[in-house]
């Protein structure tokens, strides 16, 4: 968690259901709902089974309205616990949040703009697609959802692109076809994702094979999304004598910093890389789930983003970067040993 975040009360103003499962919260921070970047997300602070942990949440919309700001939650179950605790609250409720920040900066440079949402993926886009459109800019929304009933804002992204919308249903039958979508482009366009891991493998291989700069595809996806169902597994650390659970619900990350394991980490949603640590060995399968590492480095299996990767079928064994035999020295005792 980065330590100049800063943080603020804010208080549950508004609450309401935007579709199956998936819930609007409205806060107003104590001091004011300050504007950001589209693409922009809110880090809340949870607490799940007494422990306080970090979820992120994108912004919905362009920008700050009526000094308040807009997040939506989809209730996972099985989760984390981050939906539940956020889904248990109802208005008059405060809560503790830090300011808006990003990964997922939109450039306006493009002569044309795709953005592709997967699910409660759209959050983020909407901002993106408010922005374009008052700038006249050249876009298309591809959405694509199991049902339209689980598929949140869409009568409002209806109003605001009108044919620039394209909605892919699965109960309809309809299926998003990134490889169309994306020969449909400029060749200098740029195209933003949001949505799940199977749906960013799919874009950035397609992506790839089409010979586009790789800077052109830029994305975000849920960090609780994997390959296979979220289990219980061990964690040994062989440095620190330790052998932690891992629990189906709880983050590998979580789970080592609550055993006293000193690991580094900011995002926390397998972007930033930052709390990758050494695999010794491994008797299971990793479920690599960020979008930190290359493909060929996730098959190669030496390191494991610990935010959000798991082990599903066996255990695992892990070096982190402190160790007990190799103590931290403070930047004086640095200085002299130079």
């Amino acid at each position: 968690m980065r330590a100049d975040r800063n943080w603020t009360t804010a208080t549950v103003v508004a609450i309401r259901d935007v579709a199956e499962g998936i819930r609007e919260i409205t806060l107003r921070p104590e001091q004011g709902a300050g504007s950001y970047p589209a693409g922009s997300h809110l880090g809340v602070r949870v607490l799940i089974e007494e422990r306080t942990e970090l979820r992120y949440y994108s912004l919905i919309g362009m920008g700050p309205v009526d000094g308040t700001w807009k997040i939506a939650v989809k209730r996972e179950e099985p989760g984390r616990g981050g939906s539940r605790y956020m889904w248990s609250h109802s208005v008059g409720a405060r809560l503790e949040v830090a300011e808006p920040d990003t990964h997922f900066p939109l450039s306006l440079d493009a002569p044309d703009h795709l953005l592709i949402a997967g699910g409660i993926g759209i959050t983020p886009l909407i901002g993106m697609a408010e922005i374009l459109m008052r700038r006249g800019a050249s876009l298309r929304l591809v959405y694509a959802g199991r049902s339209r009933r689980q598929m949140a804002y869409l009568d409002d992204l209806e109003k605001l692109l009108g044919p620039r919308l394209q909605v892919f249903a699965g109960d309809e039958g309809s299926r998003l076809d990134l490889a169309r979508e994306i020969a449909a482009l400029h060749p200098s366009a740029e195209a933003y994702l949001c949505g799940p891991i199977s749906l960013l493998e799919t874009a950035r291989a397609v992506w790839q094979a089409s010979g586009r700069r790789r800077d052109g595809l830029a994305y975000e996806t849920f960090g609780s999304s994997g390959r296979h169902a979220s289990e219980a597994f061990k964690v040994h650390v062989p440095s620190h004598d330790l052998e932690v659970t891992v629990d189906a619900g709880t983050s590998m990350l979580d789970a080592l910093e609550a055993a006293g394991v000193p690991l580094l980490a900011d995002c926390r949603r397998g972007e930033c890389g930052l709390c990758a640590i050494d695999v010794v060995a491994c008797d299971g399968q990793i479920d690599h789930r960020d979008v930190f590492f290359s493909e060929h480095q996730h098959a190669q299996g030496n390191k494991i983003c610990a935010c959000v990767s798991r082990v599903t079928g066996g255990s695992i064994s892990v070096e982190p970067p402190f160790r007990p035999d190799r103590p931290l020295r403070s930047g004086k005792e640095l200085a002299s040993a130079k």
